[in-house]
């Protein structure tokens, strides 16, 4: 039998209409906030391996001007020397969009070069992640995560990169995009996720918050359901994480996939142990 999943959890307005402006600067470049890279160790000779700053730095101007198939071509020339796939979306392709979001915000590009470079960067993150191969089998002890903004928050490049880094690193993973609030917590109660990671790109009331994961909880069909936080308004205030009675944080993809491995292997001896 299906629980009832008529919780009673606010969420942001419907109906709620946005000009194009500010779906970029309060749905978009927020997302990709969520894949801040790493800081790189600074080295001497440049190594083929690594994507270089200076290659970095021009890939926003190549993003805005060439088609996506010649973007795809760049890409594949650092896949052939050795850069890893993780490396692309990361240290590449993220801060190429973040970069793209600021030049919005400075008025130095129009919203349309906006959306067709973000759109070229898409085809490249679907390309680049069908034609590789998840670096981790898991047949053997299967992890599955579901990854979502917040109701009433719009899909995001942010969102769909980091589920597919976990699904790189064997997780079995999926990612809802624009999803009411009866949707994600039905979602949740049909399948026994480990995990379900939020993504916050808009303002929320903790009160709000606390009580949707709360309902998440209450619904779902596994019992130790682990709950993440992400995005703009998680990365500025990290304890909402905390007072909301989620599991955890992270202003990263490398980090939250760190994080969650950790979180899953205290909570299934756990599980078990119950059981």
């Amino acid at each position: 039998m299906t629980k009832d999943t008529g919780c009673t959890c606010s969420s942001p307005e419907p109906g709620r209409e946005l000009d194009l402006n500010k779906l970029v600067s309060s749905t978009i470049i927020p997302h990709l906030l969520l894949l801040q890279p790493e800081t790189p160790a600074q080295s001497g000779a440049p190594q083929d391996d690594v994507i270089d700053p200076h290659e970095v730095q021009q890939f926003p101007d190549l993003a805005l001007t060439l088609e996506a198939n010649e973007l795809l071509g760049l890409v594949e020339a650092f896949l052939a020397r050795g850069v890893s796939v993780e490396s692309i979306f990361i240290e590449l392709l993220a801060p190429t969009a973040r970069r793209l979001g600021e030049m919005w915000e400075e008025d130095t590009c129009d919203f349309v070069d906006v959306t067709m470079g973000l759109w070229r960067l898409q085809e490249i993150l679907r390309s680049v992640a069908q034609s590789s191969p998840a670096l981790i089998d898991n047949a053997l002890a299967p992890r599955s995560i579901l990854i979502s903004p917040m109701p009433g928050d719009q899909h995001s490049f942010g969102a769909l990169m980091v589920e597919e880094v976990f699904a790189r690193a064997g997780w079995a993973s999926e990612v809802l995009l624009e999803p009411k609030r009866r949707e994600l917590l039905a979602y949740v109660n049909e399948q026994a996720f480990d995990i379900v990671g939020l993504t916050l790109s808009n303002d929320c009331p903790s009160d709000t918050l606390s009580e949707f994961i709360t309902c998440l909880r209450s619904v779902s069909k596994n019992p130790n359901l682990i709950v993440l936080l992400g995005g703009r308004l998680v990365n500025s205030q990290p304890a909402i994480a905390t007072k909301a009675g989620a599991d955890g944080t992270a202003t990263d993809a490398r980090s939250a996939l760190h994080l969650a491995e950790q979180l899953l292997a205290t909570v299934r001896p756990l599980a078990t142990a119950s059981n």
